[in-house]
C-alpha cells in the first residue's frame, strides 16, 4: 500500500500543482486585463484632455485675436481723430473746420457763418 499511497501522492502532487500553475496563470491574466483597462482608461483620459486643451487654446487665440484687431481700429480712430484736432488747433484750423462742417450741413438749409 505504500506503493500506491506514493504513486497515488505522486498523482496528487503533479495535479494540484498543474491546478495551482492554472490558478496562478488565471490571476495573472486577470491581473494583465486590469492594468490595461486601466492604462486604455488613463490614455483615454489624457486624449480627451488634450484635445480641450487645444479647444480652449484656439477659443483664447480667437477671442486675442479679435481684441487685437479692435485694439489696432480705435487706434486708427484716435489718430485720426488726433490729428484732425491737431489741425484744428493750427494756423488757419478754423477754416478747415468750416469747410468739414460744410460737408455735413444739408444744400437746403441756410447757412450762417460768424465772423
Amino acid at each position: 500500500m505504500s506503493k500506491f499511497s506514493y504513486k497515488n501522492s505522486n498523482f496528487y502532487n503533479k495535479y494540484l500543482v498543474s491546478a495551482f500553475k492554472k490558478k496562478h496563470q488565471k490571476q495573472d491574466n486577470f491581473v494583465s486585463l486590469v492594468f490595461l483597462i486601466l492604462k486604455i482608461c488613463f490614455s483615454l483620459l489624457a486624449l480627451i484632455s488634450l484635445i480641450k486643451l487645444g479647444y480652449s487654446s484656439k477659443v483664447r487665440l480667437t477671442r486675442l485675436r479679435e481684441i487685437q484687431e479692435s485694439f489696432s481700429y480705435e487706434n486708427y480712430r484716435y489718430n485720426v481723430l488726433t490729428s484732425r484736432f491737431d489741425d484744428l488747433l493750427s494756423a488757419e484750423g478754423e477754416q478747415r473746420f468750416m469747410k468739414d462742417q460744410d460737408q455735413m450741413i444739408s444744400r437746403d438749409i441756410i447757412r450762417v457763418i460768424w465772423r
